[in-house]
């Protein structure tokens, strides 16, 4: 045979079922792999209101980390306990976990987590004012958290009697980085 005499079978074009088939077998599987990685591994969460400044700003971008994690102390979470004027999720940093005892003096705008005056060079400024019925002692019961803004004179949080202590079945998960905007 010469190369001349050679000829390519020629492939048909595909129908528009077998173009569908085709894209829907790449398809699929990534749509499912996102929907599983953003259900149990983690989510994105926008920043709705000041109470964290000045660590997040209102409409930041985070990822949250969920699978597996269990809240400690001074890690910033995402709630998804809805109060009063309050919906949606709520970011708020965790001063005490199950155990622990709070004690805060709104005279010299100190917290304090088991006698131990807790070092928070991230909040805004110092408490000027307390907003609710006076929370200054308070040990956290099992399974529940104290959480408190870096905003304290802005925000809702353990203080108010509407929210309380939180139960962490509340807790989405523990807040890795901002990805929006680029810092």
């Amino acid at each position: 045979m010469t190369a001349k005499s050679e000829k390519k079978p020629q492939e048909e074009p595909m129908s528009l079922g077998q173009m569908l088939y085709s894209w829907l077998q790449a398809v699929v599987p990534v749509v499912v792999g996102v929907v599983l990685i953003f259900t149990f591994l983690g989510r994105v969460t926008i920043v709705d209101g000041g109470s964290m400044l000045p660590t997040l700003n209102n409409g930041d971008r985070m990822l949250v980390w969920s699978l597996g994690y269990e809240p400690k102390q001074g890690d910033i979470v995402v709630l998804t306990k809805e109060f009063e004027e309050v919906h949606g999720p709520i970011v708020k940093r965790v001063i005490a976990v199950a155990g622990q005892t709070v004690d805060i003096n709104y005279a010299t705008g100190e917290v304090s987590v088991d006698g131990q005056v807790l070092d928070e060079s991230y909040i805004l400024e110092p408490m000027e004012q307390q907003y609710w019925q006076e929370i200054d002692h308070i040990t956290v019961p099992e399974g529940q958290i104290f959480v408190m803004g870096d905003n304290r004179n802005i925000s809702n949080d353990s203080r108010n009697p509407a929210l309380g202590t939180v139960d962490t079945r509340y807790v989405l998960g523990k807040t890795c980085m901002v990805i929006w905007p680029l810092r």
